[in-house]
């Protein structure tokens, strides 16, 4: 089969290589659509593993079934999840199934850019979703994006009487939009330096937009009788967005992490000001298996608009191209990779 190993951004090599064997309780699924995602092209996060297969936002149908596996038949369209927790450590009962080890540790075989993987007994167990039948393979692309977006939007606390402040429009930030909006969430402030993106973000919801470069959090109180966001959003991986998302904040606010500077970098924070005004600061990394139920069920619902965020399609051999348009992120959202194209 072919697969597409990424050695860096700008070197990634279509290769050949067997198909994978399943074990008695594995599937083989040949994948039909993976999503580019925006953790795929940050260099620093992904080379320090290279060489590798990324893509985890798949979709696909199964194609050979395990002699112990039920519940699942040939040809069934499935979404599959590469990370999946224990459901049973400190963690997990806990409700913190992100922080789960197993979660960080588990992935699928050899990854997304490929004809097919192999999906290991745990993430068979609980990691793989059957399609409804009105969810088309590209939607289906959308479950673990989404999931993340719904799992991030629930612990910042984001309700529909507040104002929602989103730093950054690519495909996640768009999300956030979306969701904020189908949640009922009547202001919702977007920005970015891309000047397509922004024009997106608005199309999926957001009631006022700006350049990224002007004074934010004074555009947000000139916009919101006078008072900062009670939610902000960061979904751009830049510390300068972190530290403006500190000054668009308002009293007993929350600023939600979703997206991450390299390692190294230091974010100043007036410990001070924040206690006295209540504020909370919270990250968010991935996903769980509810919320990927849950952004599943969004998806069949037509809920969240996910296929009018999709830019291109492109076949393996030009997925090079793909992680250019991801990377540099001029007028491209969601980029789809087909394996069997």
């Amino acid at each position: 089969m072919r697969v597409a190993v990424y050695y860096n951004n700008q070197d990634i090599r279509i290769e050949e290589r067997p198909i994978p064997e399943i074990g008695p309780q594995e599937l083989l699924v040949r994948v039909v659509a993976a999503g580019i995602c925006g953790s795929d092209v940050m260099e620093w996060y992904r080379i320090k593993k290279a060489p590798l297969v990324l893509g985890h936002e798949i979709t696909g149908k199964i194609e050979r079934i395990g002699s112990e596996v039920k519940g699942y038949s040939i040809g069934d369209r499935v979404f599959v999840s590469h990370h999946v927790p224990c459901n049973t450590c400190r963690y997990c009962r806990a409700g913190r199934h992100t922080v789960c080890q197993t979660l960080h540790s588990t992935n699928f075989d050899p990854g997304g850019f490929a004809e097919f993987l192999r999906v290991p007994p745990i993430n068979v167990n609980r990691g793989t979703f059957i399609l409804p039948d009105d969810v088309t393979f590209d939607e289906g692309t959308f479950v673990e994006p989404l999931a993340c977006v719904l799992r991030g939007q629930r612990i910042a606390g984001v309700k529909p009487d507040q104002t929602v402040a989103v730093l950054g429009s690519g495909i996640s930030g768009i999300l956030h939009v979306a969701l904020a909006r189908a949640a009922g969430v009547q202001r919702i402030v977007a920005t970015d330096v891309n000047e397509y993106r922004l024009e997106k973000a608005e199309v999926f919801g957001a009631t006022d937009i700006f350049h990224a470069d002007d004074d934010i959090p004074e555009q947000i109180r000139r916009v919101n009788d006078g008072r900062a966001a009670d939610v902000v959003i960061v979904c751009a991986g830049a510390l300068g967005a972190l530290e403006q998302a500190l000054g668009c904040v308002d009293r007993g606010g929350t600023v939600l992490f979703f997206a991450t500077p390299p390692p190294g970098e230091e974010l100043r924070v007036p410990v001070n000001d924040f206690w006295r005004n209540g504020i909370t600061l919270v990250p968010s990394y991935a996903g769980a298996p509810a919320d990927c139920a849950a952004a599943l069920d969004l998806i069949a619902q037509k809920a969240v608009p996910v296929t009018d965020m999709i830019t291109h399609h492109l076949a393996l051999d030009e997925i090079q191209a793909g992680f250019r348009l991801v990377h540099r992120g001029g007028e491209s959202l969601k980029v789809i990779v087909e394996p069997q194209r």
